[in-house]
């Protein structure tokens, strides 16, 4: 699994992503806007539970149960102490930031718990062409504003599980500091981190690097400053702390310290050389900062540790390494203090992949150690924990090792580790697929077993690949980077494996056959074994297929329409077909190695590729392939297409680049010829569901831009018209990888995110098209309407409310205002998908220019914050106009 999230990078590159940010700009020339409808939809995960890593947990340090998680691709989330979930708080980051679900620095303001920040930004080098930023939230993430940086930051660089980078000034939280990669040094906020300016200061940038030589940028990094702690007791309420210390990637000066609030600084005099400190926690009330020390910057990597003390009253260092440096094979992090017992101090071996991770405890403040396991008589070892996944139980992995080794195992990339500041009992820590914790942590002390669960429903974090939809058995397939993909039989349960036999790293691609469903095939990345795997019984259970000589990557994989044959265009090896279950490839002719290939869903001997703007048609299965005539299509290759299900030779194809044709084709000639829609200005997948009520045609979606907003798109008529179905609360970065409908439920639709799991959405919609290209004059709106008020989150002084307003009449809207007044002391503060005015208690919402029509029995949906005190009540009634509105 180390290399996980290198293989997702590298996946994202060769489709088109990471090679430059999703294309924004349109070619010369574009299509004129079409008239775009919205539609509220409820959107949801299809429960995976993790599947990431996890590099950062911070509790905030006055306020019990208030605990947030930071991601590298996948944003970041706060824990829910009632329903014990955790809530996602960058969904609303569109498709032009997409880097910046990307977070490599979190900090929770002690002094007022509403705030919270967030360092964003995936890669330093070209892979992300924007720069980072800092978000901060004055209502624990519901809403954020921004502020720009003149750098990038590195949420998925190596390095990222130190920290943490981004830290608020415990006693004068206006106060802020962020440590910068790249040479940028470390920046300070004065203004609660509404600007930033360099602390020129600041002697030392850092100098270290992963790989020096690495050309593509992403190893050779300086991975800058690490992290930033305050020694609280030198400072009072209102006052600027004095004494900061500030970790460096530089294995010779490691750390500094200022003691007059930043204005001037020091390296530590004394201090270990030879390793990079990934953490420095301070426990004021004994005077030390715990250091802990490795000889690379992670996460992955790691050959030797020490963990030390530094006294801050005297300057003594002490070596306090629970094992000798020549026994250790592996770096330490995941440095905590437990806050309710200052001598408490835990430390992760984060880099011992081999039999597992490792945890540290003392309760002398670093004077002696005990370990979560030990041997008894090699290869048998004794825990001090058990672990309980049924949870999760693809944490598993489906394995079976020989000791040492255990299943699940107690983690890797442990670089994350936190006891509660209110709960002794109570632990979290991120490892490279979940979030594992305790509640009874203290029983490590007592001679007891300490139980170990996955503490991690809600945040989902799998960068998804490939997506289909059968019409019969498990409603879901999927194909995911780092734990291969999953069968979902239910989509609000978790699975019990992922795909097995063989375990992908990757899964790359996934298709099964049109008229036998049960047939699925899917290619991915394994270090050794097999590069595809076949199931013929809808995914249950697979068998290992034989690659053709030169395979080094799954590549894209179709399966004929009644699963006699596949084609198969595998990286390392050009594009092959075999009749049965891959047991021997022939070479296909007339089309280039690396063209996309899917399927025709109807004539099960012709398959279609695409590359570098050709498309290619094979009608004997595969062997040959003869190029289409289509002129006009995209130049690049990151194209996405499908065949039409039931429907010989119609072909949809989404894709292209800025600087050339994007948008959105389709062929009803098998690809002989192609017509570009002439409204959708950029589409970037395409995916087929239930047709709507009273229609024919299969219902579109796309991750698209039309009518010059960025969205997920449906339409039930072939095109000619579009509803936007997602908001501006629910973006999820880059959704370009893949997307499907749900041919057995009208309207649902499932998203690919590259970090946020499987996103699905159903919606309030009952049927029908979705309007005409010309409506006509605009009528008043009638009073003949629904309204659905929904409180989503509520918290000490704040809340979250979602509305959904329904269309009961006969007649369209062309525009609509609706209106209503709080029984209390609410107020919206901030409000999205709508304007809003307000006098007092009264509310006025109207809509903006994409969701203005609303069709007979469509929906609207709008939503905001607000402050409130003594009740939270909901408004009795609403208005649409000078007309009432049912409620429900």
């Amino acid at each position: 699994m180390r290399r996980t999230r290198i293989l997702t990078v590298l996946l994202a590159l060769a489709a088109g992503l990471l090679a430059g940010s999703p294309p924004t700009a349109l070619a010369a020339d574009p299509a004129p806007r079409a008239a775009v409808t919205a539609d509220s939809y409820t959107w949801k995960n299809a429960r995976i539970d993790g599947g990431g890593f996890v590099p950062g947990i911070v509790f905030n340090r006055t306020e019990k149960d208030l605990a947030y998680a930071r991601t590298d691709i996948g944003g970041a989330y706060r824990w829910q102490e009632s329903s014990r979930t955790w809530t996602p708080l960058l969904d609303h980051v569109g498709w032009d930031d997409w880097g910046h679900t990307g977070v490599i620095g979190l900090a929770s303001d002690s002094v007022d718990p509403d705030r919270v920040y967030a360092a964003v930004g995936t890669y330093t080098n070209d892979w992300d062409p924007g720069n980072g930023a800092v978000l901060r939230s004055a209502d624990r993430g519901a809403t954020w504003q921004r502020t720009d940086l003149p750098f990038k930051l590195g949420g998925n660089m190596p390095g990222r599980g130190m920290g943490e980078r981004l830290a608020v000034d415990p006693h004068d939280n206006d106060v802020l500091y962020l440590g910068a990669p790249s040479g940028h040094g470390l920046w300070r906020s004065t203004d609660a981190g509404v600007t930033w300016s360099e602390v020129t200061a600041f002697p030392n940038p850092g100098n270290y690097a992963q790989d020096p030589g690495d050309t593509s940028g992403y190893a050779s990094d300086n991975q800058g400053i690490t992290w930033v702690t305050f020694d609280e007791s030198t400072g009072s309420a209102g006052s600027a702390t004095g004494t900061v210390y500030v970790g460096v990637a530089d294995k010779e000066n490691a750390v500094y310290r200022s003691t007059d609030a930043g204005v001037t600084w020091e390296r530590l005099a004394g201090q270990p050389t030879g390793y990079l400190a990934h953490k420095g926690v301070l426990d004021a009330e004994h005077g030390y900062l715990y250091l802990a020390y490795s000889d690379t910057g992670g996460p992955y990597d790691g050959g030797r540790g020490r963990l030390y003390r530094y006294a801050t009253a005297t300057g003594t260092w002490t070596d306090i390494s629970p094992v000798a440096e020549a026994d250790t094979f592996y770096g330490f992090s995941g440095l905590t203090v437990d806050r309710q017992h200052p001598g408490t101090v835990m430390a992760t071996a984060y880099s011992s992949w081999w039999p597992d991770t490792q945890i540290f405890r003392s309760t002398d403040s670093g004077g002696t150690w005990t370990q979560a396991w030990s041997y008894t008589s090699y290869p048998e070892r004794a825990n001090r924990y058990t672990m309980d996944v049924s949870s999760s139980p693809w944490l598993t992995w489906g394995a079976n090792p020989a000791p040492p080794e255990q299943t699940p195992k107690l983690g890797w990339m442990t670089e994350a580790l936190e006891i509660d500041p209110f709960d002794s009992d109570r632990m979290m820590y991120g490892t490279g697929a979940t979030v594992y914790g305790t509640e009874n942590l203290t029983k490590w002390d007592s001679g007891g077993t300490f139980t170990i669960t996955p503490m991690v429903r809600g945040l989902e974090e799998t960068a998804v690949n490939d997506l289909v939809a059968p019409p019969s058995g498990a409603p879901l397939l999927s194909a995911l980077g780092d734990v291969g993909g999953f069968r979902h039989t239910s989509l609000t349960e978790v699975p019990p494996m992922m795909f097995t036999s063989p375990n992908f790293t990757t899964s790359t691609s996934l298709d099964f056959a049109e008229s036998k469903p049960d047939v699925v095939v899917r290619s991915g990345n394994l270090d050794s074994g097999p590069h595809v795997a076949f199931s013929t019984d809808n995914g249950a259970n697979w068998f290992g297929g034989t690659d053709p000589s030169g395979v080094s990557g799954g590549g894209t994989v179709a399966a004929g329409a009644d699963g006699s044959r596949f084609v198969w265009s595998p990286e390392g090896a050009g594009v092959h077909h075999t009749t049965g279950f891959g047991t021997s490839w022939q070479a296909s002719s007339g089309i280039p190695a690396g063209a996309v290939v899917e399927s025709d869903r109807m004539d099960p001997k012709t398959f279609y590729g695409f590359k570098s703007g050709k498309f290619y048609v094979s009608k004997d299965g595969g062997a040959t392939f003869t190029a289409s005539a289509a002129t006009g299509l995209p130049a690049g290759d990151s194209v996405r297409f499908k065949a039409l299900p039931g429907g010989e030779g119609d072909v949809w194809l989404a894709g292209g680049a800025a600087d050339g044709p994007y948008g959105l084709w389709h062929s009803t000639d098998g690809g002989a010829t192609f017509t570009r829609l002439p409204d959708v200005e950029a589409a970037d997948t395409i995916g087929f569901g239930k047709a709507a009520p009273g229609a024919s045609y299969q219902t579109l979606f796309t991750s698209a831009k039309i009518g010059g907003v960025r969205g997920i798109f449906r339409s039930t008529d072939r095109g000619a018209t579009w509803t936007r179905v997602n908001d501006d609360a629910h973006q999820w970065g880059w959704t370009g990888a893949a997307i499907t409908g749900d041919p057995r439920v009208y309207g649902r639709v499932y998203v690919a995110t590259n970090g946020r799991g499987v996103v699905y959405g159903d919606t309030s919609d009952t049927g029908g098209g979705d309007g005409g290209t010309d409506p006509g004059p605009d009528p008043a709106p009638t009073g003949a309407c629904k309204v659905t008020y929904t409180v989503t989150n509520q918290w000490s002084g704040g809340f979250q409310a979602d509305v959904r307003l329904t269309n009961t009449g006969t007649s369209a809207w062309h525009g609509w205002s609706l209106g209503w007044s709080f029984p209390g002391d609410q107020r919206v503060t901030q409000m999205w998908n709508a304007e809003h005015t307000r006098s007092g208690p009264a509310v006025t919402a109207r809509n903006v220019a994409w969701n203005a029509e609303v069709a007979p029995g469509a929906s609207v949906g709008f939503g905001f914050t607000g402050s409130w005190s003594g009740t939270n009540g909901k408004p009795s009634g609403f208005r649409l106009g000078e007309h009432g509105c049912a409620l429900e």
